[in-house]
């Protein structure tokens, strides 16, 4: 289960491997080889939402945009269980059929010289996809 990744919620989180962009200082590098984990079937995702009823508040990806099929199932079935949605992603912006599915979207590629979502000059954004609102401030550890 995830606690700051997405503010005000508790989520659980998901490492989706395969990822060509390869950001420079990727705090998780692990995931550039999509031989790395185990594969998350419909199965085992309802299987896992099941267990965690009750617990979670929202459902969050950390990539996985480049199975865009899959990954839109799993965040519909999300979304009929009462959860709130999230993808974390490098890209700018992501497919209007993946966003419609989503609460919540972190865009940018990491840029190790203008930092996270923590820091005040970074590239990325932390959008609260019903409003457009970015909520990068709730991450600010000032």
């Amino acid at each position: 289960m995830c606690f700051q990744e997405v503010p005000n919620e508790i989520a659980l989180g998901f490492l989706c491997t395969g990822c060509q962009i390869g950001c420079r200082g990727c705090h998780s590098p692990q995931v550039w080889d999509a031989q790395n984990g185990t594969p998350l079937t419909v199965a085992r995702f309802t299987g896992l939402l099941h267990k965690y009823s009750g617990l979670i508040t929202c459902v969050v990806f950390f990539g996985g945009e480049w199975q865009a099929p899959l990954l839109i199932k799993l965040l519909q079935l999300a979304r009929h269980a009462g959860l709130k949605t999230c993808l974390y992603t490098g890209l700018q912006a992501v497919p209007a059929p993946l966003r419609a599915e989503l609460t919540y979207l972190k865009t940018g590629p990491y840029i190790q010289a203008l930092g996270g979502l923590d820091k005040p000059n970074t590239n990325q954004r932390f959008i609260d996809v019903a409003s457009g609102q970015i909520l990068n401030a709730h991450f600010s550890r000032e």
